[in-house]
């Protein structure tokens, strides 16, 4: 399972949990057409686009996808996750599902708490 959410200055977008694989074409052809690309349009040229260094995130596919659509991208240093803010909200997220009760027992119980914490 891979969620999708963004933060920026007092706001967040939506959560958008995907019950497959994350792949190079999959987070192009879902996270970055159907939610980034559409939320850059709306932020503007001001836009700054932060990801992590995960394996799907650094797929030539998804680098060609972001200079075609002119979407400027952070560059973070391998193994930095306490630099990147997000990292730190999905902790919270992790440790509010975790005290749950009853914890999710499967995924369509999991993705609903997700939603519902996020």
């Amino acid at each position: 399972m891979a969620c999708l959410g963004g933060i920026i200055l007092g706001s967040r977008t939506d959560l958008h949990v995907q019950s497959v694989t994350m792949t190079g074409h999959i987070y192009r052809d879902v996270i970055l057409e159907q939610h980034i690309r559409l939320f850059r349009g709306a932020m503007g040229a001001e836009f700054l686009f932060m990801d992590d260094n995960a394996r799907p995130h650094s797929a030539n596919i998804v680098d060609e996808c972001l200079q075609s659509e002119d979407i400027t991208r952070m560059y973070w240093p391998a193994y930095s996750p306490d630099l990147n803010t997000i990292e730190h909200v999905w902790d919270m997220l992790g440790r509010r599902i975790a005290t749950r009760q009853p914890p999710p027992t499967c995924l369509l119980v999991l993705r609903r708490a997700l939603l519902d914490e996020w």
